[in-house]
């Protein structure tokens, strides 16, 4: 696909609907013959297809149209750099988004190897962005959603389906965790514990719900780029801090330096941790 295709398409101001974007005819066809054509001979990893030197293509029966969403309400609403959007769109069941290639490196490539300095540059640049995000102010009525008030998604959580919610508050959301069981005297001690911890009040925040170094562009010590916004939504405040706490084995070194740019929950990391002994992997 050229390049000159991005002239084409003129995004729209940012929406909170989970709706395509610029879905023509004419897009489509140019997004799913440049699938066709390019998918065995351009680099392609996961569900990106990189189309050229400024263009992916996220792609498959598992990516959200309101990624795209989300990337268009943080783009018009905050500083955090964000893939610009250019068209979006489902088709037979499956998802396309076309978006700007963000050109950067995962933030855990030669992460050890920064000074001191290097690091606490990237991480005071990360902690700003984050608390730009959970300064946002959730619509009246909004309960734990994503950011058009639509169901949200997350494949780390137990459950017959990847996607989940809306709730109206937060103790249907945590009822839904622990897969509708209520206090009862005769469960466990930890179990009861557990229940009545949730049943304690959170505000709502913004939140993107897997702030790993995977997702982390960085250029020198320049944050260019927070990619993969599939998970996020409005969710309980201390969901954004217990989810980047549960880091995978690439992302291990990552775990040390959460607490620099997210406030400690400490209680309700331990709450989370119990959660999942009972109800499953996160």
């Amino acid at each position: 696909m050229p390049d000159s295709f991005k002239s084409k398409i003129h995004c729209p101001s940012s929406t909170t609907h989970s709706s395509s974007v610029n879905d023509t005819l004419l897009h489509r066809f140019l997004i799913l013959a440049a699938i066709k054509l390019l998918k065995h001979i351009r680099p392609h990893k996961g569900s990106v297809l990189f189309v050229s030197r400024s263009l992916c293509i996220k792609y498959g029966p598992l990516v959200q149209l309101s990624e795209a969403s989300t990337m268009r309400y943080i783009s018009s609403h905050t500083s955090i750099p964000v893939p610009k959007i250019f068209c979006a769109f489902e088709h037979h069941g499956w998802t396309y988004i076309l978006m700007e290639m963000i050109h950067g490196d995962k933030i855990g490539v030669g992460w050890m190897d920064r000074s001191e300095e290097s690091k606490a540059k990237v991480l005071s640049q990360l902690k700003q962005m984050i608390q730009e995000m959970r300064s946002l102010i959730p619509p009246d009525g909004c309960g734990i959603a994503n950011i058009n008030g639509e169901s949200l998604y997350d494949c780390r959580l137990p459950g017959p389906s990847l996607n989940f919610g809306p709730f109206s508050n937060v103790q249907d959301f945590h009822t839904h965790l622990r897969q509708g069981i209520y206090l009862d005297p005769n469960l466990d001690p930890e179990l009861q514990e557990l229940i009545v911890q949730q049943q304690s009040s959170w505000p709502l925040k913004f939140t993107h719900g897997d702030l790993s170094s995977l997702n982390i562009l960085a250029s020198g010590d320049e944050i260019v780029g927070i990619i993969d916004w599939e998970t996020a939504g409005w969710y309980p405040s201390y969901w954004e801090y217990t989810t980047a706490c549960q880091v995978n084995p690439q992302n291990y070194f990552w775990r040390d330096e959460i607490d620099k740019f997210l406030e400690p929950m400490p209680k309700e990391l331990e709450m989370e941790e119990t959660r999942r002994r009972y109800f499953g992997d996160f």
